[in-house]
């Protein structure tokens, strides 16, 4: 009876430790993205890649994400948003930013730069790893880790509108803000 009762207990419990486990998230240095499925919190890395985040946030800030398309989404690759115009071609109305490669890995969750093939040519557009993109190590910026919602990203309908896919109606996000600014 009372090992039955310590493993309820312990089982009661667990929910509570994980909570207690879970990192504390800076308001300012975390991304909060509205998919249709469910919030995405991002884990920004200024460590990493400051100016890459300060452009983030500052897109974030001004609504420029608001109901911007995935335009890329590749099955065991990653999804690819950030152009207004939704072909892959577009970015916001800021100077391109120099690249801020790191050795930090491309893994599943992590955030990166999209660009052209040009190293300093990040402006808006970003992507999110579904799997491991170590091919991508340092030769693109990341900028941050989804910590939480990664399922709701699997989720974003597959297709590639920039290269002539057939994508209808493809997914967006909502609503793009720092943690800081929800209300």
């Amino acid at each position: 009876m009372l090992r039955r009762t310590l493993i309820a207990g312990l089982v009661a419990l667990a929910p509570a430790l994980a909570v207690a486990q879970a990192p504390k998230l800076d308001p300012q240095n975390t991304l909060q993205i509205d998919l249709k499925d469910g919030k995405v919190l991002i884990a920004l890395r200024p460590d990493l890649a400051p100016k890459h985040v300060e452009r983030i946030k500052t897109l974030a800030k001004r609504g420029f994400y608001d109901g911007i398309v995935f335009h890329r989404v590749i099955e065991g690759f990653m999804a690819q948003t950030g152009d207004p115009q939704g072909t892959g071609m577009g970015g916001s109305d800021l100077p391109n930013l120099p690249a801020e490669f790191t050795p930090e890995p491309f893994g599943r969750g992590t955030l990166g730069m999209a660009r052209s093939s040009a190293p300093n040519s990040a402006n808006s557009q970003f992507f999110i790893c579904f799997a491991d993109a170590s091919f991508l190590n340092n030769q693109y910026t990341v900028f941050g880790k989804v910590v939480q919602g990664m399922e709701f990203v699997d989720k974003i309908k597959r297709g590639d509108k920039a290269n002539n896919g057939s994508v209808s109606n493809p997914d967006k996000m909502l609503k793009v803000r720092l943690l800081a600014d929800v209300k």
